[in-house]
């Protein structure tokens, strides 16, 4: 009998793809570690870090979540596109809110957040030598659902949208082969940046004339103020045509944990994702599509007092930010305010290393705009997630913390 061979010295090598290869560190990683053990020796941590909604959805919506699933029917797998009386929710607010009309058996799609349909359309879209056009600053899903896909990435800065639509007229131009998808996120996460609607008839246009797809994000459009209310991009004639729209029922719904988002638009696109979809899941908890039914029929009164809440903080964070000598535009929409921190202090280090700072010597966790990229350096998100009281508290206590270090 053969001796079996000694393994002891060549430990098995798990050798990943390469799509895990290319994507780098995480770089909250460093924050969400010194936060949590903060949290657990017992330090209170006022976290303006996550736009992770803190506030409840309407109770009549919870009350049909609980209803319909002690119905037995209602735990079978669900279709992966979503219940169709959902959709036609989806299509009917539309043309209610933006003047758009939709067929919810062709242009929409249900899926499990934003985040998802985003991703697994740029899966849908793109594959190796594939280019897409990001906009920077970067929600680092924007940038790596494209990585993931195999697809190369130009970053531009959108924080100017005239400029950005120049450049991308360039890159279109010059690049070959051309960019497939051009990236857009308006109301801008993390840095807040707002157009109007002439800004998507120019992206329809060059989308007809470089031949490229649009992916419009479009999670922030309910969290508006001052009046201003974010357009659709599909608002624009000729935009189904040409892009989808993604939206969500997390930040004006407050629905996060439901995971609950949607894909709209252009036929082909939407079917496409259909057809990854297919193949990756079978749908969102039925009693959770049933509940967001009833959310879009009767909680709209809600969303409009959300924003009005999301107001009052912003104007409480902006104003105490600027008390303590911050460089801070006040947002006309989204859950954030994107705050140049004081150069006294981006002199001696970077965001990231600043809002390690803040947890460790302020108790307040922020997001450091390095990592939304390069283009986020000098930069902090901070979200609105708090209450007033405790935006309050979160002002005097980076005052205090920075005060005490310039001091010393």
């Amino acid at each position: 009998m053969q001796n079996e061979p000694n393994t002891a010295q060549t430990p098995f090598q798990i050798n990943v793809a390469d799509r895990v290869k290319r994507l780098p560190p995480y770089l909250f990683g460093k924050i969400n570690d010194l936060k949590y053990r903060k949290r657990r020796a017992g330090v209170d941590i006022i976290d303006l870090g996550m736009g992770n909604p803190s506030d409840v959805p309407d109770p009549q919506v919870i009350d049909k979540l609980c209803e319909a699933a002690h119905d037995e029917r209602n735990h079978r797998y669900s279709v992966s596109n979503g219940l169709y009386n959902l959709r036609r929710e989806v299509a009917l607010r539309y043309a209610r809110r933006h003047g758009v009309q939709l067929d919810p058996d062709t242009e929409v799609l249900a899926g499990l957040g934003s985040k998802e349909v985003f991703s697994h359309m740029c899966l849908a879209l793109l594959g190796p030598g594939d280019t897409a056009i990001v906009p920077a600053p970067s929600f680092p899903i924007h940038v790596y659902a494209v990585a993931l896909a195999s697809g190369n990435v130009i970053s531009l800065d959108c924080t100017q949208p005239d400029r950005f639509l120049a450049n991308v007229a360039v890159v279109a131009e010059h690049l070959y082969p051309r960019p497939k998808v051009l990236i857009l996120n308006y109301p801008h996460n993390p840095s807040t940046t707002v157009v109007e609607r002439d800004f998507f008839v120019e992206v329809v246009a060059l989308a007809r004339r470089f031949g490229f797809m649009v992916l419009h994000d479009f999670a922030y459009g309910d969290v508006c103020f001052d009046g201003y209310r974010a357009p659709s991009f599909l608002s624009v004639p000729g935009a189904k045509e040409v892009g989808v729209e993604t939206i969500t029922m997390s930040k004006g719904y407050n629905m996060a944990g439901w995971r609950l988002g949607f894909c709209i638009g252009n036929a082909e696109m939407v079917r496409a994702l259909a057809t990854i979809k297919g193949y990756y899941d079978y749908g969102i908890f039925q009693p959770i599509q049933i509940a967001g039914i009833v959310a879009l029929r009767h909680a709209e009164a809600l969303v409009e007092r959300q924003a009005l809440e999301y107001q009052k903080r912003r104007d409480v964070l902006v104003e105490g930010l600027r008390r303590i000598g911050w460089e801070v535009e006040s947002p006309k929409a989204t859950m954030f305010v994107w705050a140049r921190y004081p150069c006294e202090w981006r002199e001696r280090m970077g965001s990231m290393e600043f809002a390690m700072k803040l947890i460790e010597e302020a108790g307040v966790a922020v997001s450091p705009g390095r990592g939304f990229g390069e283009a986020g350096e000098g930069y902090l998100r901070l979200a609105l997630v708090e209450n007033e009281h405790r935006l309050r508290q979160a002002v005097r206590q980076i005052g205090r913390c920075l005060r005490r270090d310039t001091s010393a």
